[in-house]
């Protein structure tokens, strides 16, 4: 005779976790240190941008491996920095921390960008921009898939 089921009642927090995390390894559920980090800290180490983008260029990797799903970087470049028409393999949503930014999308009006203005990025969705005179702009990036830009618009 086979074992009859139990069927138990889960809270809604119970029920949204076993979801979650159903069929997940256990290193995958494993909580992660909290981080914080801020534009200005000294111990943030800045590196080159590709190439094709403006002169003062720097990023700083926050969390996560560039080369994989789901880093977080600082993007800052020069007051009055022109960004070329460029486009990303992964989506971007952004923050802009210091500066005003204006950001403009093929076949979209211009955004203007303050500090604490959030804006997200389609994949494949060449852009340019522009950073105001006031001072030089830092812009908050999560990507979803490995961080890259490429100049020009995609095939």
């Amino acid at each position: 005779m086979a074992t009859p089921i139990r069927i138990r009642r889960l809270t809604r927090s119970a029920a949204l976790s076993a979801l979650l995390f159903a069929g997940l390894p256990a290193a995958a559920c494993a909580q992660e240190p909290p981080l914080s980090r801020s534009a200005g800290e000294a111990s943030l180490k800045w590196g080159g941008c590709p190439d094709f983008m403006p002169r003062g260029c720097e990023i700083a990797v926050l969390h996560g491996d560039p080369a994989g799903n789901n880093a977080d970087v600082f993007f800052k470049v020069p007051a009055n920095a022109v960004i070329p028409r460029h486009w990303h393999s992964s989506a971007e949503r952004m923050v802009l921390v210091a500066g005003t930014l204006t950001v403009t999308y093929d076949g979209h009006p211009p955004v203007t960008l303050q500090a604490g203005s959030y804006a997200y990025g389609p994949a494949r969705q060449p852009h340019h921009a522009t950073c105001g005179g006031s001072g030089p702009c830092v812009l908050f990036i999560a990507f979803e898939s490995p961080v890259d830009a490429i100049a020009g618009a995609p095939d």
